[in-house]
């Protein structure tokens, strides 16, 4: 009975891309800035050979790694969650999704207005603790909704739950996911409900992303075309927009993440369980927290001898990252960054250096080979078995 394991751990970049710089990500590494803290500590994934890969400037070398690795080189143009997870799945993205570095235009906000029925707030790139700080109680009094961006290409719209029924809320994102098609098809409408009282409001565990459909066939569609299932855990389901994917399961953070993995693991099928670790991009990366990213590191290693314990005989384990948000540079935003792959398992060859491989999607391309399947999507498969 053929699995695999695909954990994606969010923003964890190894070092900066040879275009890092037509980004603004020049000097971009995000392991590194993690592994300046005095709270960083990663042996196992040491014993799998995650220090070994091409180009990790941190970190000590294992002589006989447990694991396989390579470095992972993005060639689609973009640097955000959607463009990445959809190359690793095997779609290579050829424009970038778009961004509104100055807001949204007025016609989009007329129509969400006119369509929901309420005003809008804010419409600027903005933190999202700091949007509800400077613009919750507005929000409150008015009724108007919080519409906000970020470097990435996102529409957010927060608003207080006490205000607007979350479930409400999930209906005006559908409504905007509806507008905001063609060229101003952002990768993630995103429903941001909050809670609390002017001076100390707090962002809910009940955000609910609304995606951009994937444009092409991924090895999702594959693996559930040919029967196998295919499940997720965390927002894999949302960046996806449900295409291709059988059972889902939410989470509130890695800890729930990796818990639920593991109950994924413990159970009889056959096929991929896909999971997406967001909390090093949602709460370190974005808010430049390098403590913070360099202990949660540390939490997933203490986890990793749980996640091997309960892997099968025909079990791969695939750790790897969807881009950079490197917590120690002015920036806030997403970096353009190299990515770690690690692989364990039975069934692959052991210690063994992949190098650095053409694009993301080789990962696409690697799990449908296991399953004997050959790939309608971009990448080249890795010879591990």
């Amino acid at each position: 009975m053929k699995r695999v394991f695909l954990i994606v751990l969010d923003s964890v970049g190894i070092g900066e891309m040879p275009d890092a710089a037509a980004y603004g990500d020049a000097g971009s590494n995000t392991i590194r800035a993690a592994a300046s803290s005095p709270y960083f500590s990663m042996p196992n994934m040491q014993k799998l050979g995650f220090f070994n890969i091409d180009g990790m400037e941190i970190g000590e070398k294992e002589k006989n790694p447990a694991g396989s690795f390579a470095r992972m080189t993005e060639v689609s143009k973009g640097k955000d969650t959607t463009i990445g997870h959809w190359e690793i799945a095997g779609i290579i993205s050829n424009s970038p999704l778009p961004t509104y570095p100055d807001g949204f235009p007025q016609e989009i906000l007329d129509e969400f207005t006119k369509r929901t029925g309420r005003g809008v707030l804010c419409n600027k790139p903005y933190s999202g603790t700091d949007v509800i700080r400077d613009y919750g109680e507005e929000h409150m009094k008015t009724g108007k909704l919080i519409v906000y961006t970020s470097a990435d290409s996102v529409f957010q719209v927060a608003a207080h739950e006490d205000v607007i029924p979350v479930e409400t809320l999930y209906e005006y994102c559908k409504i905007a996911r509806e507008i905001l098609t063609g060229e101003n098809g952002v990768g993630r409408v995103i429903a941001r409900p909050f809670v609390g009282t002017p001076g100390n409001f707090t962002r809910t565990v009940r955000r609910h992303d609304f995606s951009l459909q994937p444009p092409k066939v991924t090895m999702l569609d594959q693996l559930c075309g040919h029967g196998y299932d295919v499940r997720s855990v965390g927002k894999i389901i949302d960046i996806f927009a449900e295409k291709g994917i059988k059972e889902y399961v939410r989470t509130t953070g890695n800890e729930d993440g990796i818990n639920k993995t593991i109950e994924y693991m413990k159970q009889d099928f056959e096929g991929l369980c896909f999971t997406n670790l967001v909390d090093y991009d949602m709460l370190y990366g974005h808010r430049n927290d390098v403590e913070g990213y360099a202990k949660a590191l540390t939490y997933f290693d203490e986890r990793l001898p749980e996640l091997i314990a309960a892997m099968r005989d025909e079990d791969i384990l695939m750790i790897t990252a969807d881009h950079g948000c490197d917590p120690s540079t002015p920036s806030t935003d997403h970096s353009r960054e190299y990515t770690p792959l690690v692989m364990y398992g039975k069934p692959i060859r052991a210690g063994v250096n992949y190098g650095t491989r053409g694009c993301f999607s080789d990962i696409a391309a690697t799990i449908l080979a296991y399953f004997d399947i050959k790939p309608e999507c971009a990448g080249e498969a890795i010879p591990i078995l």
